[in-house]
């Protein structure tokens, strides 16, 4: 019989323009630190999955290998590197559980990490718009003009989003400031975020730049392990439930592309494998790489009804006081986005909710939380849900 992974040990950096010069300094930041906090030495290690993007942010490769390169200690265990888009740090977390759920090792350690700042403003938005179909979207001349692409959908079918994704902007701000990780704590309020200005410029078509997650480096690690190893340690956060399922890669193949259909289908089987219902979940931490991503997500899931997601966050069922808060963290849009890091920072955060370990950010009651990262425009989608284990 297949138990459910543990979460034991997590390490988190600062998110923002870090000093930090590459990746291998990254790694050695935070990959030992993960060990300590999950009382284990180096020595219990049986496997290393590291993420990272890179795809031109750094001539340095191999990122596997870095690990034991910034942790000697670690040199000789087998590590690997995994890359899949802005999912690539949920990729690495699967491939950890998938490991450990075969018996081939009892204890993972986790490591996403990107260093993006140091790339020039043109050079990132090249490499980020390899992560969109490039023979059929390349015109949208950036990342953020597919997603833009998306809105202008929404607003033809449903209205114009503009106030629903300003809402969804102020509420990560908001929520970020409690955030002592975030790249941006800082509130901007609902009107800045839905007012074009020379602070707040369009970006592409209907999205502001409030409407954009930012550019960052940091890092994220955790140490997974096999339920008896996790019998004693301090505490831990149970893996219940996941899925991983892929969509078209081209928007426009897509029978409805507002739909996320490909993002639904991995949060139910995430939801269903661990028996539990939307009304379950305590928190939900998501990507909000755009704010309309966060938007058509909630109608995916089921959080909203098809075009009614405003109605949703305007009611303030979203909110940190609401029956599902969504994105405690301050989410992408405040925390930022390190492309590699990404999916262990969500499910760091989601962890330390459910040990009480969340400090300004904490909610009152936090005993099973869902986690959603997606790379690309919704085309590898990861779900997980994660409750306390004591």
């Amino acid at each position: 019989m297949v138990t459910s992974p543990h979460i034991i040990g997590w390490a988190h950096t600062p998110f923002g323009r870090l000093p930090h010069e590459d990746v291998e300094a990254l790694i050695a930041a935070i990959g030992s630190a993960a060990i300590e906090d999950s009382g284990l030495e180096p020595r219990d290690i049986d496997a290393i999955y590291v993420g990272v993007f890179n795809n031109g942010f750094s001539a340095q490769g191999f990122e596997g290998a870095l690990a034991g390169a910034a942790m000697p200690e670690l040199a000789g265990v087998p590590a690997t590197h995994v890359e899949n888009a802005c999912a690539t740090g949920s990729a690495a977390i699967f491939a950890a559980l998938d490991r450990i759920e075969a018996g081939r090792a009892r204890t993972v350690l986790v490591v996403g990490a990107e260093k993006m700042t140091s790339t020039a403003n043109s050079e990132v938005n090249r490499i980020l718009l390899s992560g969109s179909h490039r023979r059929t979207e390349a015109s949208a001349g950036s990342f953020a003009g597919v997603f833009a692409g998306l809105a202008d959908q929404y607003a033809n079918r449903y209205g114009d989003p503009h106030d629903a994704m300003a809402m969804i902007a102020a509420k990560n701000h908001r929520n970020g400031v409690d955030n002592p990780w975030a790249h941006m704590r800082k509130d901007l309020g609902f009107d800045f975020c839905a007012t074009e200005s020379e602070r707040n410029p369009k970006v592409a078509g209907r999205l502001l730049r409030t409407d954009c997650s930012m550019v960052s480096d940091g890092a994220a690690a955790m140490v997974i392990t096999h339920a008896d190893v996790a019998r004693t340690a301090r505490r831990s956060v149970v893996v219940r439930g996941r899925g991983h399922v892929n969509d078209h890669l081209a928007v426009a193949a897509r029978p409805d592309p507002l739909a996320l259909t490909g993002a639904g289908r991995a949060f139910r089987t995430a939801i269903d494998e661990a028996s539990v219902t939307l009304q379950d979940l305590d928190l939900l931490e998501t990507h909000d790489c755009f704010t309309i991503a966060e938007l058509l997500q909630y109608e995916a899931f089921g959080i909203a009804e098809p075009g009614k997601a405003a109605q949703v966050l305007a009611s303030g069922a979203t909110d940190r006081d609401g029956w599902l808060p969504v994105n405690v963290s301050g989410g992408l849009k405040s925390k930022g986005h390190p492309l590699g890091a990404t999916g262990v920072s969500q499910h760091v955060m989601a962890a330390m909710q459910l040990v009480g370990e969340a400090g300004a950010m904490q909610l009152a009651k936090a005993n099973r939380a869902a986690v959603f990262n997606m790379g690309g425009s919704g085309v590898a989608n990861y779900a997980t849900v994660l409750e306390s284990g004591r």
